[in-house]
């Protein structure tokens, strides 16, 4: 297993952890800038406002974009245990 070998790997699995963490953060962040422009205009500091909806709404994505996250994890998983041959081989070579 060389450096380059290595590096791929990384790569990929750093594109599938953006990949499949994106969206719910996304989702996250939007909602947290929603509510706290809301708190601003209304001057309501009430903190499980700030809280609840955001749970509610990264509920709702992990809901939603699960399948989408489950898939691009289980390829990622499945290309690595298919590759595992060619990294270990030279190895013990």
């Amino acid at each position: 297993m060389n450096e380059d070998m290595i590096l791929t790997i990384v790569q990929r699995s750093l594109f599938t952890i953006i990949l499949v963490a994106g969206p719910v953060l996304i989702v996250g962040l939007t909602v947290g800038v929603l509510v706290s422009i809301f708190q601003t205009m209304t001057s309501i500091q009430e903190p499980t406002m700030s809280f609840v909806p955001k749970i509610v709404a990264v509920l709702a994505s992990l809901i939603f974009f699960g399948p989408f996250m489950l898939a691009n994890l289980t390829s990622l998983a499945r290309e690595l245990f298919t590759e595992l041959p060619y990294y270990v081989i030279p190895l013990v070579d």
